[in-house]
């Protein structure tokens, strides 16, 4: 008999219900996860010989303890918090949330789900995961560091700087003035300090552009071909999506990544709205993708404007070529993969897929129609790990 163990993950808890097949609870506790707690908790899940870890969100808080639960040998599958908020509201009439229902919530979603994935870190995807947080992080640096600057600026020019500043027309501009009163003095002083900082962060993110570069290149993925992907967006492509096999078609990728549209339709009006599902990261790489076809005479532009002479509002047209360009992504992850995986051990490239905006034109839409939800790997037979 397979024993589930549902867990409901925290950085310094993790609270955790024992349940058999028929869903009888067999156990249940809380643990810390320093070395003391998850040693209780992991020798607590060993009573039981034939088990399974089922961990909320294994591509976030939950991460950490996954990841050494399969360090240690036990096979963890990862619960979307959504299933599990899903099972809580039928199972409690409420979305009242503590940590043994959530426990119980992730323990019964596994148990009546038999396609979710399960979780096989790998070394170079986490070190892709790490560094494109870390580019992430500096993107949002420069951004605020950007806004500073624009402030100091309207207060010493009159209009401020141009909208797209950077640290060399910030330095032209602030050699320009030179203020004599104690105040404009300190805000000259500060504007300066804020342009070393801007031109600190900059270095930083073309050495982590560097880097991810060689990552992406070294992992055999041609993503960087693509108008509107750099290696930041391909890194966090690489990195969320994994194998993408696991998704069985184009569809299911899009209603993955939240860009398939979903059906609103109510009596005699058709109409599709936009998803605030799936993986947001993923999302936003597409819209960002999407930003600088719009901006450049690509046929991601051709598909926007013949969208938008359709009839279609600049929204709808904005949602219809983010799932379009969902369709080319996973072409071309599936392409490389392929050719990886054909390559063997070591090797790699060969004929790379075309890297146009938007491909051809299927006969019927599928930015018109709502997607179905993503298919996972089923479930790997659990085995004993003593």
């Amino acid at each position: 008999m397979t024993v589930i163990i549902g867990m409901d993950p925290h950085k310094r808890s993790a609270t955790i219900e024992i349940i058999d097949p028929t869903g009888k609870i067999r156990a249940a506790g809380r643990y810390g996860t320093d070395k003391t707690g998850y040693a209780e908790m992991l020798l607590a899940g060993r009573q039981f010989e034939n088990r399974v870890w089922a961990v909320e969100g294994c591509n976030g808080v939950g991460r950490h303890i996954a990841h050494r639960l399969v360090h240690d040998r036990e096979t963890v599958l990862d619960v979307p918090a959504k299933l599990s908020a899903q099972v809580r509201v039928f199972a409690t009439g409420n979305g009242r949330k503590t940590d043994p229902v959530d426990a119980h919530s992730v323990a019964m979603a596994a148990l009546h789900s038999p396609n979710l994935r399960r979780v096989e870190p790998d070394p170079d995807l986490l070190l892709l995961s790490m560094l494109a947080d870390r580019r992430d992080e500096l993107g949002r640096a420069r951004t605020d560091t950007i806004n500073r600057l624009h402030r100091f600026l309207l207060e010493l020019f009159p209009g401020g700087a141009e909208k797209y500043l950077s640290a060399t027309k910030a330095r032209a501009l602030i050699a320009t003035i030179r203020p004599r009163d104690p105040l404009g003095k300190a805000r000259r002083r500060l504007t300066v300090e804020l342009i070393g900082e801007l031109e600190t962060i900059d270095r930083k993110i073309k050495a982590a552009d560097k880097e991810l570069r060689q990552l992406v290149t070294d992992r055999g993925s041609t993503l960087t071909e693509l108008v509107g992907i750099g290696p930041s967006s391909a890194a966090r492509l690489l990195a969320d999506t994994g194998d993408i096999h696991r998704f069985g078609n184009r569809d299911r990728f899009a209603s993955w990544n939240g860009t398939a549209p979903l059906d609103a339709s109510s009596g005699e009006q058709q109409r599709h709205r936009l998803s605030r599902a799936g993986n947001r990261r993923i999302n936003r790489v597409l819209h960002i993708m999407a930003v600088v076809q719009l901006r450049r005479p690509t046929r991601g532009r051709v598909y926007f404007d013949a969208r938008k002479a359709a009839g279609k509002t600049s929204m709808e047209s904005m949602r219809s070529l983010k799932r379009r360009l969902s369709n080319v992504v996973y072409a071309q992850m599936l392409a490389d993969q392929r050719r990886c995986e054909l390559a063997g051990p070591g090797g790699q490239s060969g004929a790379t897929t075309g890297s146009s905006a938007t491909g051809s034109n299927p006969h019927t839409d599928p930015s018109d129609k709502p997607q179905p939800g993503p298919t996972q790997q089923a479930n790997p037979a659990p085995t004993s790990t003593g």
